[in-house]
């Protein structure tokens, strides 16, 4: 049994106070207004680089990472479909959905749905999206607190519950602008925290050559499965596209224009940052786990990614890729915490709950109308 790791610990203490920090600095732009707009889309005034920032952050999520590297390990690259599909997810909303949304000055990807079926058809669809932002939730924590007991041998528990907390805060006091802006801050530290951990991991003395060990982690190919492998893909590319989170950034871009070119831009930094989770899931099935301080081959592949940290870089680097999954949990819970909210608040509450007060005074139902 390993001691708390307090070095860690404490560096993660002084990311959490920073996060907040900055999600509490950006929430005085919607101080003193009570504007949809304003708190749910920042005002339809998120700009192109910040857009395609934030957009990017929340999709590169502590699942998405911890996932992707358990797959390359579990199953292979062959069949490791979901930075691929959800990338084209953000590809196709960009072609076909992104522009007309933004043009229609909906609020949340629901409307369309409350407008044309009515409350209560949009309340029936809500339980699904508002399900799946739970779901989500739940996953992309259990993979921060799956690393935390890992890398800093801390009881998950508390981990996640001030996690959520501390996302919570922020976004409740400061909205989309307060994600928006922490998702800069969160970009960087996924960025530069994994990109130093894969030299690290390709060059430790217990990793053999990737080039030997390829057919563990190519996977291998049947024409047996190949109709399970084409339903897995379209599950998740298709499910990847009504997704609250990508509508509401698209809903708060300045234009129609800057909606689509956010959305091809963020599906190129999420292949992008697909490859660090990918290339540490494949040193991680050319690695004798026997031979390193962990003794033992690994049971449970969900924590592939924060033992491949722990023990195959060293402990400075480890606890700065533990600060890029913090950061990535971060930055899709907030994410999630918002649309999920958004959806309940205008679609359930105002929509059906008090739907009188949706038709009346609506601006989009407004213009509809005219």
């Amino acid at each position: 049994m390993m001691a708390v790791n307090w070095g860690g610990l404490i560096c993660v203490v002084f990311f959490y106070i920073i996060i907040l920090a900055i999600g509490l600095y950006a929430s005085k732009k919607t101080k003193g207004t009570s504007s949809t707009d304003e708190v749910m889309l920042a005002g339809r005034n998120i700009g192109l680089l910040l857009g395609v920032f934030t957009m990017t952050a929340t999709w590169i999520g502590g699942g998405f990472i911890n996932g992707t590297g358990q797959s390359v390990y579990e199953s292979g690259l062959l069949w490791t479909q979901a930075p691929f599909a959800y990338a084209c997810s953000l590809f196709i909303n960009g072609l076909f959905f992104a522009k007309k949304m933004r043009e229609q000055d909906y609020v949340t990807m629901l409307d369309p749905f409350q407008l044309k079926f009515g409350p209560m058809m949009c309340g029936l669809l809500s339980i699904q999206a508002l399900s799946g932002e739970l779901f989500y939730c739940s996953a992309i924590l259990s993979a921060l607190g799956s690393t935390f007991s890992v890398i800093l041998d801390i009881d998950t528990t508390p981990a996640i519950i001030v996690s959520a907390c501390i996302a919570m805060s922020y976004t409740l006091f400061g909205g989309l602008y307060s994600v928006a802006y922490t998702d800069v801050v969160q970009m960087i530290c996924i960025f530069f925290g994994l990109w130093l951990s894969v030299p690290f991991t390709f060059t430790n003395e217990h990793v053999s050559s990737i080039v030997e060990t390829s057919s563990t982690w190519l996977g291998t190919w049947d024409n047996r499965y190949a109709g399970i492998w084409c339903d897995y893909t379209l599950l998740l590319l298709l499910g990847g596209l009504p997704w609250q989170e990508y509508f509401q950034r698209v809903l708060s871009a300045k234009s129609a224009r800057n909606a689509q070119i956010l959305s091809f831009a963020g599906s190129m930094g999420c292949l992008f940052m697909t490859i660090p989770p990918c290339l540490i899931g494949i040193v991680a099935a050319s690695t004798n786990w026997t031979a390193t301080d962990y003794r033992q081959e690994i049971k449970d592949s969900n924590i592939v990614l924060p033992l491949a940290l722990q023990y195959l870089t060293p402990q400075v680097v480890s606890i700065i890729g533990l600060g890029a999954i913090c950061a990535a949990v971060m930055s899709s819970a907030d994410s999630t915490i918002l649309s999920a909210s958004c959806m309940f608040a205008r679609n359930i509450y105002k929509g059906l709950i008090r739907h009188n007060n949706f038709t009346k005074y609506d601006p989009v139902v407004e213009k509809k109308k005219d």
